[in-house]
């Protein structure tokens, strides 16, 4: 067991369900290192699967938001609920779908200032209100994402990866979970 990730324990492979077991070292093979929320929540088994299903469903799809602006989205919206383990891995992962080193950290300390397109501006005004104010999303906001060009599926999808990861922000900072050292350094430098 290996508390440290977590507040919670950490099960070892062979006491994990077979499909939870496989799907990690599935990611595993692909990343090269098994990133710490899996690990997290690996322990509820049931849990594991319906959030890793609803985060390929929202994540992996073909939509009208790139991958790499649903990853600004997670990005924003973990910066503002202080979420260290979402910013640095998801920021990780938007440094590459974005092949930029510089605009994950931009987005996650004020992406009001950082270097991106008043479309995506528009997208993470509406995903910030979704992830901190929902009672207040009132129909200016979802003209202010049409006069940008987003349709309505990209609109539920902005709303939907805010409020999912709003919801991982909340299970990370209640588990005090760590991001992998692994993450930090991810889509900074050149491959060489």
């Amino acid at each position: 067991m290996n508390s440290s990730i977590s507040r919670f324990p950490v099960p070892a492979p062979d006491e994990m369900p077979a499909d939870v077991r496989s799907r990690i070292l599935e990611v595993q093979e692909k990343a090269g290192f098994v990133p710490n929320v899996f690990l997290t929540l690996a322990h509820r088994p049931d849990e594991f699967r319906a959030f890793f299903a609803y985060h390929d469903a929202l994540m992996e799809k073909e939509s009208g938001l790139s991958k790499a602006e649903r990853e600004m989205i997670v990005v924003a919206t973990s910066g503002a609920n202080q979420c260290q383990y979402c910013v640095v891995a998801h920021g990780a992962i938007l440094r590459v779908r974005a092949r930029n080193p510089l605009l994950a950290d931009q987005v996650a300390v004020n992406y009001r200032k950082a270097d991106i397109t008043p479309r995506q501006r528009a997208m993470l005004d509406f995903a910030l209100k979704v992830a901190l104010h929902s009672a207040e999303i009132g129909d200016a906001d979802f003209a202010a994402l049409r006069e940008h060009g987003f349709s309505d599926p990209d609109i539920w999808d902005i709303g939907a990866v805010a409020a999912f990861f709003a919801m991982s922000n909340r299970l990370a900072n209640m588990s005090s979970m760590r991001p992998n050292e692994e993450f930090f350094l991810m889509g900074r430098l050149p491959r060489g």
